[in-house]
């Protein structure tokens, strides 16, 4: 690697792979330096005794981005779809329930009370205004519809997007569009009616989201994208320390940077007229102490939820339910640890031998962040003795695999947005400088896509 680049960018998870490869696509000079063996951050997909394991993300929401990126990459053809009408379901009183997806299904679902259904109708029909401070999404829930309601799918849904906690969780940061269609229309149901009437006339070519994954496995992208970027990436290359590099051409306000790093074993120094750093917060907040601070002040009490996630391969033969659908999620008054389970080779092709199925648990989140102390031994037991009743399991596993992520997910908790807007404050203090991941627009793929892209755009008018 040059020992002077244009942009340099620290960690190749999704975030620094998309600025690396996209920058370089525009003639900018560009590298990437990841600290592990491999690329791909969380995004890690694994072969193993006839089983496709995915050992963070199970599926991708598809974006326009995301399709526009594997065309650039020529591995369009290695997506595919999960069934559209997949139900999904929740876990009550032991028995699966399939989640209401529509206006009709919920007001006639025997999931739920006249008293929740009533609250649905009162917010499409009357008129709120979201409080000035900060509202957990708990809170907001409460407020606007039940208990209930909380209880049996929203709190099961922020544990199977953020493995979040919904008491401490802000809405206005978690689920913006959610915050911004009750203060725009003082509805919840009108406003993101409006909203995706608003996007879909705006982009009337856009098809419909749907639930996607690799053929070979979700590292597909990680792959094209490290393998375009060739030797403007290295692994194995941990940073440091970043000091301001004032010469020719760069100022106080302005500086360029100078990078050291330990490259295995060796010690090296990069200098960089721009930098992005796309590590988490925790590092990121170390590594830019030289400059402000407030970067670690800020960055710092940002709290990431730790993870477990749990595969389990059982025979066809030995399990009685019929796994036609995406999964079930498990609400926390279930008194069950498992916090949801995938259906992975009813979604996707390929993911199991044949004559056997593939399910994927989570287990741990803000809620249970001790889970991932126990064994891997102890995690699969946990998960097989709660799953088997659920969906008719007669034998043990004949596969197992174990991944622990002590910090899996960033939290969008309460204050957060105030945090954000305080950092971006701060970064304004040195234009040169760019930060990317999934604690600023959402942690998932697409959202970390679309982050990505809006910081490699802003470079390129300034560059």
């Amino acid at each position: 690697m040059a020992t002077h680049t244009q942009v340099l960018i620290i960690g190749a998870g999704i975030s620094g792979l998309v600025c690396g490869y996209t920058l370089r696509k525009s003639d900018i000079d560009a590298h990437v330096l990841e600290a592990s063996p491999c690329p791909g951050g969380v995004i890690l997909s694994e072969r193993r005794d006839g089983y496709l394991l995915e050992l963070g993300p199970q599926s991708f929401s598809g974006t326009a981005q995301i399709l526009d990126l594997c065309r650039d990459l020529q591995i369009e053809n290695e997506l595919i779809s999960a069934p559209p009408q997949a139900p999904r379901f929740l876990l009550m009183d032991g028995q699966l329930k399939q989640v209401p997806l529509t206006p009709p299904a919920f007001l006639t679902t025997s999931l739920f009370s006249l008293r929740t259904k009533a609250s649905m109708l009162r917010d499409a029909l009357g008129g709120s205004t979201p409080p000035n401070a900060d509202e957990s999404v708990a809170s907001f829930t409460r407020r606007k519809f039940s208990a209930e309601l909380l209880d049996k799918l929203v709190g099961p849904f922020v544990s199977g997007v953020h493995a979040g906690d919904p008491e401490k969780l802000s809405l206005r940061a978690a689920f913006p569009q959610i915050y911004e269609a009750e203060r725009t229309a003082s509805s919840v149901i009108r406003g993101l009616t409006r909203a995706a009437k608003a996007a879909k006339s705006k982009n009337s070519s856009q098809q419909p989201r749907t639930l996607q994954a690799f053929r070979d496995g979700n590292q597909t992208l990680m792959k094209a994208l490290a393998t375009n970027l060739g030797p403007a990436l290295r692994t194995e290359a941990a940073v440091t320390e970043i000091r301001p590099f004032i010469s020719a051409g760069s100022t106080l306000n302005s500086p360029k940077f100078e990078v050291s790093l330990n490259a295995r074993g060796t010690a090296e120094q990069i200098t960089a007229d721009h930098l992005i750093l796309a590590t988490p917060t925790y590092i990121s907040a170390s590594l830019l102490r030289g400059f402000h601070s407030n970067f670690a002040s800020t960055l710092g009490p940002i709290e990431y939820a730790p993870l477990a996630v749990v595969s389990l391969g059982y025979k066809i033969a030995d399990i009685g339910h019929s796994l036609d659908g995406f999964g079930f999620l498990v609400p926390r008054s279930s008194g069950l640890r498992t916090l949801g389970t995938v259906w992975n080779s009813f979604l996707f092709p390929n993911r199991a031998p044949d004559g056997h199925a593939l399910l994927t648990s989570f287990i741990g989140g803000a809620t249970d962040p001790h889970a991932i102390t126990l064994s891997p031994k102890e995690l699969v037991s946990i998960v097989h003795k709660e799953i088997a009743p659920v969906m008719q399991i007669r034998q043990a596993p004949t596969f197992f695999n174990v991944t622990l992520y002590p910090r899996a997910l960033p939290q969008y908790n309460l204050g957060h947005s105030e945090r954000l807007a305080s950092l971006q404050k701060l970064r304004a203090e040195f234009p040169n400088l760019w930060l990317a991941g999934n604690y600023m627009r959402g942690p998932s793929v697409g959202a970390c896509v679309e982050q990505a892209l809006e910081v490699v755009k802003e470079i390129r008018l300034v560059i």
